[in-house]
């Protein structure tokens, strides 16, 4: 049997059927599947399933942890279920009636959280499709800055342009990239919005020559590399394309439509809200800075600390479009990243910690394994499996993310690449523009600062408080 069939199977029967779920989707490290019917879900044998480490309840979803892997995970349930996101059996969060009663995600209480999940759900998608590709860019960047600074490779080499050129296409056409995985969470052909990400940094506008449209002027405005204005432009086409939907007659919406589209939607992108988007992006990247500088090292300690419930709400998805204006603005980020390296690491270290008051051999090798690919910069299988319900631990991790994170922001800790599950394989985010390893040092001092004093204060706090630290809440 292929590997995640048998989840496949489980996970589309727990469910209760393909009928009950409204979107599948996946970040990083979990599948994240949304329902109508809370009544047909069978959480128990879900908190079981095989090649998972549990799962995760938010607001209308089940994120289902199964780690780096995710996404063959992802496509064996497509595959087993038969979803189709835009066919026959994707549904929109609204009330349908069926034998009487409502099944609709709308008996769940609608609070903060409920709406703090709907962000995190719709914005994920946008931007995990994506991390990949800004990781690989990221990463041959510092490698080709280090191989000019310290191996005598030319800055204008073949070698080093090559290495040049595959950055560029991760992060110059990021418009095009946003405005395609945008489109598809719009439920619109996400070719059109790929085209109005390539608009904005086509040739043509970019030498300037696009000076006015219909006798209007266009501000020129370099929008490579940036987000919030694809953005805002997918928005405004998901409006028109709707609104076009309804007076175009079928026969010709297949030809008309999309002409007409861009006929409206680029003039207005390219006049207003481009530049109000550029102008925006601005305004957040000084926003943070401001609070980062506000708080001085008091920040990041703070942040590292609460990390991991950031996490688990769903704020950490609405850290990746700062991360990505701060790289933009700045070419440097001094903390979504650094508090999201931290973390990870010191929850590696409580994990490992915690792994030795352990008796049973099995769960042992689990804490074990959890905590080392925390360290690696996945840490549900720690967090969730392990130290959620230990919660004692978290104590040890608060007091080493303190520690680290103090001391990053005595000596300005800052990456220059953006990806997602920062931990010791991802040193080279923290290679300067120019090749300089100083970050990296910095960097692996903090790591080995968090590692040491969670482990230490993690096995304290369990000596401490003794068995009770083995109780949920206790």
């Amino acid at each position: 049997m292929d590997k995640y069939q048998e989840l496949s199977e489980k996970l589309l029967e727990c469910m209760g059927g393909i009928e009950n779920i409204t979107n599948v989707a996946h970040c990083a490290t979990r599948l994240r599947i949304s329902y109508k019917n809370k009544e047909l879900i069978d959480e128990e044998t879900l908190k079981v399933l095989p090649d998972s480490s549990g799962i995760v309840k938010k607001a209308g979803t089940i994120q289902i942890i199964v780690g780096p892997d995710v996404h063959d995970a992802y496509n064996k349930f497509v595959e087993v279920s038969g979803w189709k996101s835009n066919g026959n059996y994707y549904v929109e969060d609204s009330e349908e009636e069926e034998e009487g009663e409502t099944v609709s995600i709308r008996d769940e209480k609608r609070d903060f959280q409920y709406y703090l999940m709907k962000f995190s759900n719709f914005i994920a998608p946008v931007f995990m499709p994506v991390i990949p590709a800004l990781i690989t860019g990221g990463m041959i960047l510092a490698i080709k800055n280090l191989l000019v600074n310290y191996f005598g490779v030319s800055v204008d080499s073949g070698t080093a342009q090559w290495m040049l050129n595959i950055f560029d296409a991760a992060f110059k056409f990021l418009p095009i990239y946003i405005g395609y995985t945008m489109a598809i969470q719009l439920k619109m052909q996400p070719i059109m919005g790929a085209m109005l990400g390539a608009v904005l940094i086509a040739p043509t506008f970019e030498s300037g020559v696009v000076i006015d449209i219909f006798g209007i002027t266009v501000p020129q405005v370099d929008y490579r590399s940036t987000i919030l204005p694809v953005i805002l432009g997918v928005i405004l086409m998901y409006y028109v394309d709707k609104g076009l939907k309804k007076i175009l007659p079928s026969i010709l919406a297949y030809f008309l439509k999309p002409i007409l589209t861009m006929i409206i939607v680029t003039p207005v992108t390219l006049i207003i809200l481009a530049p109000a988007g550029n102008l925006l992006s601005g305004y957040v990247a000084d926003f943070v800075l401001w609070v980062s500088n506000t708080l001085g090292i008091v920040a990041l300690p703070l942040l590292s600390v609460i990390y991991p419930y950031m996490v688990m709400f769903g704020l950490d998805k609405g850290l990746h479009p700062i991360a990505l204006e701060l790289l933009d603005k700045l070419g440097y980020n001094p903390v979504t990243i650094v508090i999201g390296f931290i973390s990870n690491i010191c929850i590696g270290a409580t994990t490992l910690a915690f792994a030795t008051t352990i008796r049973d051999k099995g769960q042992k090798a689990a804490a074990v394994s959890s905590g080392v690919t925390a360290l690696c910069g996945v840490t549900e299988p720690a967090f969730y499996g392990q130290l959620i319900s230990h919660p004692k631990c978290m104590i040890g991790h608060a007091i080493g993310a303190a520690c680290a994170g103090l001391f990053a922001g005595i000596f300005h800790l800052k990456t220059f690449v953006h990806g997602g599950c920062p931990g010791w394989l991802t040193l080279l985010f923290f290679v300067d523009q120019n090749g300089d390893a100083h970050y990296v040092f910095v960097a692996i001092i903090t790591a080995l600062i968090g590692m040491v004093v969670s482990f230490l204060a993690t096995k304290a706090v369990l000596k401490v408080t003794g068995k009770r630290a083995f109780s949920l809440g206790g």
